[in-house]
This record gives structure tokens, sequence and C-alpha cells, in this order.
């Protein structure tokens, strides 16, 4: 056997998932599903000798999407002729119409005299992909004469990784370069070539362009990995969900295949794409599915919810781990084995992602990692993950480097507030995969602060567009397993204007908000929580059904979600209803766009309404995932130090320990806490310990010092960034400037250790 007959082999193994026992019950559901998808496809296909196109709603009319899609769908009914026990494998007739349908896409629709119309992506990436992948799957039946002419057109559109086939000098980064390494990887399999296998290569590295845009790096700006565990794709947008899993998938597939091959892939900096999987990847899955908060315009899409991306995510976990060196393949290994054990990655992998999977839940010497329990503050992207034993806590930020949404291609219709300050909530496996994105009210979204007027779709000029607000404040600092994050809101569109904090502990998440200011004319409103669930909702301990109003409610609690704790009471707001829509309203894209059927999910929405042209409004309110109702009536565990445009500041004690949490607006002091500048700041009193975090959100201040009023004496570790002065009011000093928003840290001793 050739080394190209072996990596095919290699290759096909990998889209089937053989070889694996088709009678053993584990792969009943997706071989069934596997048919069921392909016997649609066969029913439908257009077999008569004058058709126009394959499939009536795919007419190959100048939509670029249909020219993609007719290939995806022909991927499909390949998987099925190439898998043992489906229906269809080795099917005789499908072999002859699947040929005959493969040439009439070429001459018709995808040849190398033809040029690209509509969506670029269609013609370099989704159409060469799906292509390829059939004649990797048919390649047996094919002639020496189509694969030749199918290579041509691949050829055509995607010729290497490195460059946009219809741009001129325009390189490509980030999940596109590592899509079109596959497929030119792919393509080098298939025809016997070896410098198309090398070009694949030297792609991920950028060879081309002396590693400019390597995959095996990190960026300080646009596209790619940044070390703090960021992914950006379209310069602006945090998109570790859509993008980055795309990139890792197909990393992981270069990897795979050429691993052990003449084409191996050797750059030592690869590290980079193994670290990524528990620096950038891991904070954002939940049990096994993928957090919206990182997803972008991919939320809108009815066929990719958190689960299919957290399903692909682990997935190309365990193709990474297969070909990587160790410690990596265990601890991969073993995440994944807990993401699959607690979610849902078996009720809809394929045949080839459920062999992966058994492997790992089959192997009783790995043991499952259990759910992680940390803080990440991401920077470089505008976002934040908490993550405790029961629950998971996200945010999306935004400013000037960071987009509120992205939209375009049809998709995200309803992105407007996504960005600005929206909380996720994790107490369950369904809440945001349940028909949410269409059926939510998406004015308000939950965390906003927003300005009531009415809003025409999201739409870009054209292709994808991004969107940022004009406020460069957005990010956070953290201390071990806490956090403090804040936004300094400037509503796109409108006057609307206000400072909002977060900051996650323990067991809850205090929400804070001032100078909240419009001049509008409009009402405007900050939104406690927007949850689809027909949960009991108690304020105050009294059943609340409809629409209701409270002057001075203290407490709340939503059955299934937990409770909500307004300190000094607040004018609370709240709604109980039912929303039906359709997926399409919020994504009609001509490869990615819903039905046009409706969904419908009951909503408990909890705000408070600010009125007109507020000035210096404020709210304070303080989620307690998972607490019962009397817990919740009886929480006094946080206090409320300052709640202003300046300071936003509290603290909390648990036993002997006290953590302080404060966003310094301006130089100003709190709780026995002076800052000289605006930042982010967390102290710890922990024992004879003292730890202290700082950021700067804004990326505008070149050094803050803080001031403590209570005495530390010792030093035991600092960054270099830090500079302490024990005593019996340390002062911590620390530059900023240029730290991209990260956080800075130091720990002081009540004792005396050493002085510094």
């Amino acid at each position: 056997m050739t080394e190209f007959a072996t990596l095919r082999a290699k290759a096909t193994a990998m889209l089937t998932g053989a070889p694996f026992d088709p009678a053993d019950p584990a792969f009943a559901a997706p071989l069934a599903r596997l048919d069921a998808s392909a016997a649609t496809l066969r029913d439908t296909l257009d077999l008569s000798p004058g058709r126009a196109s394959l499939w009536p709603d795919l007419p190959l009319k100048g939509a670029s999407g249909d020219i993609s899609s007719s290939h995806q769908r022909l991927r499909t009914l390949a998987a099925a002729w190439a898998t043992p026990g489906s229906k269809l494998h080795h099917d005789t007739q499908l072999t002859t119409d699947l040929l005959s349908a493969l040439d009439f896409l070429y001459t018709r629709a995808y040849n190398e005299t033809k040029r690209e119309v509509g969506n670029w992506w269609h013609w370099e990436i989704g159409a060469p992909r799906a292509l390829i992948d059939t004649c990797l799957l048919m390649y047996d039946v094919i002639t020496p004469e189509q694969r030749a002419a199918w290579i041509r057109a691949i050829d055509r559109f995607c010729p290497n990784p490195d460059r946009r086939t219809n741009l001129t000098n325009f390189s490509e980064t980030g999940a596109n370069r590592a899509d079109k390494a596959l497929i030119v990887a792919l393509r080098g399999i298939v025809g016997d070539d070896a410098a198309k296998a090398a070009l694949a290569r030297d792609g991920l590295s950028d060879i081309r362009d002396a590693g400019r845009n390597t995959l095996f790096g990190y960026v300080t700006s646009r596209d790619g990995f940044y070390a703090d565990g960021s992914f950006v794709q379209h310069d602006i947008v945090a998109y570790t969900g859509s993008y980055g899993v795309v990139l890792l998938q197909s990393v992981s597939a270069v990897l795979g295949l050429l691993g052990g091959s003449s084409w191996e892939v050797t750059d030592p900096r690869r590290a980079v794409i193994l670290d990524a999987v528990e620096r950038t990847f891991a904070p954002w899955i939940h049990d096994g599915l993928m957090m919206d908060s990182v997803r972008g315009r991919a939320v809108s899409r009815a066929a990719n919810r958190d689960h299919d991306a957290g399903r692909a995510t682990v997935d190309a976990v365990l193709q990474l781990a297969t070909g990587a060196p160790e410690p990596y393949a265990a601890r991969f290994k073993a995440l994944a084995k807990g993401w699959i054990s607690r979610g849902r990655f078996v009720e809809g992998a394929g045949i080839a992602a459920t062999a992966r999977a058994r492997a790992v839940l089959d192997d009783p010497a790995l043991t499952a990692a259990p759910r992680p329990v940390g803080h990440h503050v991401f920077a470089d992207m505008d976002r934040v993950a908490h993550r405790r034993p029961h629950w998971s806590f996200a945010l999306s930020l935004d400013s000037k480097r960071i987009a509120g949404y992205e939209c375009g291609n049809g998709e995200n219709y309803r992105a407007w507030y996504q960005g600005d300050g929206v909380t996720y909530l994790y107490t369950d496996l369904d809440h945001y995969s349940a028909d949410y994105w269409p059926t939510v009210n998406s004015y308000r979204l939950p965390g906003t602060t927003v300005d009531t007027r009415p809003r025409d779709p999201a739409v870009s000029v054209s292709g994808t567009g991004a969107f940022r607000p004009a406020n460069a404040w957005a990010g956070g600092a953290v201390l071990g397993g806490y956090g403090v994050a804040s936004l300094e809101l400037m509503a796109m569109g409108t006057t609307l204007t206000a400072r909002k904090s977060w900051v996650c502990l323990d067991d809850a998440v205090v929400c804070l908000g001032a100078g909240i200011t419009s001049t509008d004319g409009r009402a405007i409103e900050t939104i406690v929580d927007n949850r689809g669930t027909s949960g009991a909702l108690t304020v105050d301990g009294v059943l609340r059904q409809g629409s209701e109003a409270s002057s001075t409610a203290s407490w709340a609690h939503l059955e299934g979600m937990g409770g909500y704790v307004f300190p000094g009471g607040a004018p609370l707001r709240t709604l109980r209803e039912v929303r039906t829509d359709t997926w399409r309203a919020i994504n009609d894209g001509g490869d990615t766009g819903g039905t046009g059927g409706p969904v419908s999910r009951e909503y408990v929405t909890l705000w408070f309404d600010h009125g007109a042209n507020p000035s210096g409004a404020s709210y304070a309110y303080v989620l307690l995932p998972g607490a019962t109702a009397a817990q919740t009536a009886a929480y006094s565990g946080v206090e409320i130090l300052a709640n202003t445009a300046e300071v936003q500041a509290i603290s909390t004690k648990q036993g002997k320990d006290r953590l302080f949490a404060a966003t310094f607006w301006a130089a100003g002091a709190a709780g026995g806490v002076t800052a000289s500048a605006p930042c982010a700041v967390l102290v710890r009193r922990a024992g004879d310990r003292v730890s202290v975090a700082v950021s700067d959100p804004s990326r505008t201040v070149d050094t803050v010092t803080l001031t403590l009023d209570h005495p530390a004496h010792g030093v035991t570790s600092a960054d270099d960034t830090v500079t302490v002065r024990p005593g019996k009011n340390p002062t911590i000093t620390v530059t900023l400037a240029g730290s991209r928003g990260h956080t800075h840290t130091a720990e002081l001793t009540v004792g005396r250790h050493r002085e510094g």
C-alpha cells in the first residue's frame, strides 16, 4: 500500500468511524440518523434527464449557498453509501445516482471555468470541503477522469491555505486558514500530490509569509489565539465557540491525518493548539455544551445550537488527543469523558464521533474530570466566565476594541444588545438550546440596560458586519476563583450611558448599576433576568402571575433558577408570558436559515423601569443560583459599600475570610481601600495573607497606587509590574500601561516575613 493509500484509509475512517461493529447497540441511533437523513435526500433528489438542479429548494440560480449545500447533501449520501451498517451501504443504484449528480454539479455550477458570485466562503471552503470528502468516501468507484475534473474545480477555488482566491493579496487567518489547510491536505491525499500535502502542512505555520498568520502562535490584535485564552475572528468578534471550534476541528484533523507521514506537522509551536484546549475552550464548555456568549451570530442558527457546538468541540478534543503527547492526551480524554458523561454528546453524535466517545467512556482506567471551579477574565475579547460546581455564569461585554454583535448574510437579525452586559446563567442543559433565541424578547436580554426604542433588523451592508460602541472600559480582574467585571455602557445610536459592575462569588453574583442617564425621551430598563421557564415565581413570598409591579421588593425566587435579592428594596416589575416566533425570523441565511414553523416558550421576566430621561439612576441586585426561597429570603452575605458613578464596591465575609471587590471609575476610596486612579480591584484577607488583584479595563491608565487601611508587613509574591511597600497602611503600586486589561497580583502577609 502506498503512503497516500494509507492516508486515504485514515481519512476515510475519520469520516465514517470505521472500523466499528454495526450490530453494537451504541451505533444504532447514529446509524438511524444517517439513514433517515440519506433517505430524505435520496427521495427528493431530482434524477430527471433535463434537470436544472439536484433539489428543488436549491435551484442553482445564482445563490452561492445552493452550490455548497448541494455538495454537502451529496456528501451525506456518500457517507451513507460508504458506512457499513447503513441501509444504503454500497447500494448500486445510489452509486450511479451520486456519480451522475457530481458530474452534473461540475458541468453546471462548480468547475474551473466559473467565477465566484455571492458569498466567497461557499466557493472556497463550503463546496470544496464537501466535494473532497465525497471523493474520499467514493474513491474506489470514481473514474480517474472524474477525479481529475473535480480536483481541478477544487484547485480553482482553494489552491492553497494562504490566500483568499477572489481577492488580491488577502491573507487567510484563523478558522478560514485552518479550513483551507484541511481541504488542501485532503486534496493532496485524494490526488496523490506530495506538493499539496506539504502546502497544507506549511499553511498551518504560514511558511509563505514567514509565520505572520501562523495558527501556532499568539496574537495581540485581530484574528487568532491570545495568550489570555481569548479567540477572535473577523478582527473584533469574540468567537471561541464558533470560528474557534472550526479552527480546532480542522487543525486537529490535519495533525491527525499527517501525523506519522512524510508530511507530519513538526512545528514546535503547535503547543499553542494543545494549550488552547484548557486555556481557550474548556472554560466555555458547561457539561458538554458551548456557552452562547462566545458563539457570535451562530446563536441564530437553528441547526447549530449550544449542544451542537459543544459536541463539535469535544469531538475535536478527542481527535487531538489521539496524536497529542502526554500529559496532554490523558488530560484531554479525562475532560472529554466528563463532558460526555454529564452532557448530551451521544444524543446527536455521528458514527465517527460516537466511536471516539466510546473509546474514552469504556476505558475503566480513565477517570472523568469533574466540573471546573474558577473565574476567567478574557480581557482580549471582553468576556468573563465564572464556574462553580453546580452552575456556570458568563458575561458578554463590548468596547471600541470588541464588537457588541455581528450580523449579516441573513443571520442574527436581533443581535442589538448581545454585547451590552448580557448575563448567561447555566443551571440546566436546556435553557439556551430550547428555542431560546427566536422566542426570547431580544429587547430584554438579562443583565442589559437598554433604551426601549423600536429597532430595525440588524443587517450589514455586505457580507457580515460587526458593530462596536465608543466606550473604552470593558473587562475586569480575577483573584483565585473570584472576579469583578465592569462595563461603561455607551449605547450605540442613543444618548444612554451607564456604569455597570458584576462581582462573582462562591454562591452569588452581585450586579450593580449607576450613573444611568439618557436624554432621548424614552423609557430605560435594566433586565434582571428573562428566563425560559414555567417555574413558579414568588416575590417577597407572594406568588406572581401575569404582569405585576412592586414598589419595594426585597427578594424573589424563581423555581429552577434560584433567588434574587434586592438590597434595600427595589421597584421590581415582573412578567410571565408565552412567546411565539420562528427561527427564520432571526436567520434566513442561504445555508443557515431556520424554518418558518412557529416555536413557543414560556418566559418569566424581571426588570427595573428607570423611566424616561433618567439622570444618575442606579440599581443593585444579587443572583443566587440554586438557592431555595428560604435561603434567598434570609440572604445577607454581601454588603454594598458604594454604588455611584465614581465607585462601585462590595464586601463579603465567609468565616474569617473577607473579600473586597470594587470598580473605581475614578480615583477614590471605599471599604478601606484607596485608589489613586481608575481600576478594578479585588482584595482578599484569608488567615494571615492578604491577596490583591488589579486591572485597568479601560487600557488608559499608566500607573495606579492602592493604599490599604489594615497592616501588612511582608510580601510573599508579586508580579514584576507590582511594587509593594508593607507597613501599617501598605501601598501597592501597579504599572498598568501596555497590559491590555490583564490582571496584576500580589500577596502580602500580616506577619513580618520579608520586606519588598
